[in-house]
């Protein structure tokens, strides 16, 4: 089984070390102002669906994947967490993987943060991160706890921005992710790992 502990937890920030991803669809270097015009725009809309009235916890977080979908690249995404063991993979493999990886990111997200209410979302900051990446830095209010400070990765693919990873408190998900998939993998090969990937999916609605 996966660990159940949230998808943020217990990595160190060495996230920065991320810099030398390489994305073979990747267009011109992102500028920090575009990126951040384009995680205002995408946080505006979650906080608009979060504070939306007379919507169930399911609407809002199957809004909530809608935009996550939007923003993120999880084909790039799942190929580096997977590390070494994407080019081993076969091709039927590797198309399970990166469907169920999908799903599973995205319901650790709107799980996470669809039932929230109240919240505000502001940019503190940009900057560059590597050669290609901005990482710009957010901060969000939450009336029924302390505020959550994140950074979002952003890379320019296919000629537009896409998030390629999230620090929550400098801890990177995509870090934390390749670990526990790696030792995943170690006590139950990879598809020990896609197994335990479509059990924790299953239960999602189909419009995942």
């Amino acid at each position: 089984m996966l660990d159940r502990r949230p998808i943020f937890a217990a990595a160190v920030a060495a996230a920065l070390s991320l810099g030398p991803w390489h994305s073979p669809s990747a267009a011109a270097d992102v500028s920090e102002g575009e990126a951040t015009a384009f995680i205002q725009h995408l946080g505006d809309q979650a906080i608009t669906v979060l504070r939306a009235s007379g919507r169930t916890l399911e609407q809002r977080e199957s809004q909530l994947r809608a935009l996550l979908r939007q923003g993120f690249d999880f084909a790039f995404l799942g190929r580096f967490v997977l590390g070494n063991h994407w080019r081993k993979a076969t091709l039927e493999q590797r198309r399970d993987y990166q469907r169920l990886f999908g799903k599973y990111v995205l319901k650790v997200y709107t799980s996470r943060f669809g039932g929230y209410a109240g919240e505000s979302f502001t940019i503190v900051g940009a900057r560059q991160a590597g050669m290609t990446d901005v990482l710009v830095s957010t901060r969000i209010g939450r009336p029924s706890g302390p505020p959550l400070l994140g950074a979002w990765r952003v890379r320019r693919i296919d000629n537009r921005p896409r998030i390629i990873d999230v620090m929550i408190q400098g801890v990177s998900m995509a870090v934390t992710q390749r670990s526990e998939f790696a030792a995943v993998i170690t006590r139950s090969g990879l598809e020990g790992l896609i197994e335990a990937l479509r059990a924790r999916t299953s239960k999602m609605p189909a419009a995942a």
